[in-house]
């Protein structure tokens, strides 16, 4: 494999990465982060890459800018609230309640308890929202945004009347070129320079990854239904046996 070598450390993206052996390309991998665990490591490629492109490349998230971000304490939030945290952002997280003093571990400047209060409520008004949750209208997210803001919405969790978990997605982009504010969604890019400014992130400890669990190969199904659940904070990795 081009610029690797038996031996190597390293980590990155692959189809089917639930086994023992994975198949990938050399360029969706990349050296592993020092000082990180392997278990670490591979919490990180495809949520940190969503969450890097999502603040820095779509919100262009720049210091002093008020940044919403909902679903804070998942596995793309965790990443998101310590990458506009590390962007000079002044940061509102929004959570459940028992995850909000990890969240402000994190870098949020403020939390909002998702269970208890209206987080788009108020005056208050976001240069950037960083949308992961999926619960809220588009209507509802444009209000909490300045009349020049960027909304970025990632993923499908939505119960779209007509188009499913693809519904505020489309309309947005469809809006964006006729208002002021900048409307859109994206699919993360998996490739190895994202993978290397992550490295460099992890290295000089502006990015650490939120393990909140590891589980082992054989009880992967079990591991997917505590993510489903909700209940976790950050993320949950795969081990396999000793050899």
């Amino acid at each position: 494999m081009a610029g690797f070598a038996p031996g190597d450390e390293v980590y990155g993206t692959a189809v089917a990465a639930f086994a023992e052996y994975a198949a990938t390309r050399p360029d969706r991998i990349a050296p592993k982060p020092a000082g990180l665990s392997f278990e670490q490591a591979a919490t990180v490629p495809v949520s940190a890459l969503t969450a890097l492109q999502a603040v820095r490349d779509r919100a262009m998230v720049r210091p002093g800018q008020q940044v919403l971000i909902t679903g804070a304490a998942g596995g793309v939030g965790t990443f998101a609230v310590q990458i506009a945290h590390s962007l000079g952002a002044r940061v509102t997280a929004v959570a459940s309640t028992a995850k909000l003093d990890a969240v402000r571990a994190l870098g949020a400047d403020r939390v909002v308890d998702y269970t208890r209060d209206d987080f788009l409520a108020g005056r208050r008004r976001y240069d950037a929202v960083v949308d992961i949750a999926g619960n809220r209208t588009l209507r509802d997210l444009r209000r909490a945004l300045t009349p020049q803001g960027r909304l970025v919405i990632t993923g499908g969790e939505t119960n779209g009347r007509w188009l499913g978990g693809t519904d505020r997605q489309l309309r947005a982009q469809l809006l964006s070129p006729f208002v002021g504010q900048h409307l859109g969604t994206f699919i993360a890019s998996e490739h190895a320079d994202g993978l290397r400014d992550l490295t460099a992130l992890i290295e000089t400890g502006t990015l650490t990854p939120v393990l909140a669990a590891v589980h082992p190969l054989t009880e992967t199904a079990t591991a997917v239904r505590h993510l489903l659940d909700g209940r976790i904070t950050g993320k949950l990795a795969l081990t396999l046996p000793a050899p």
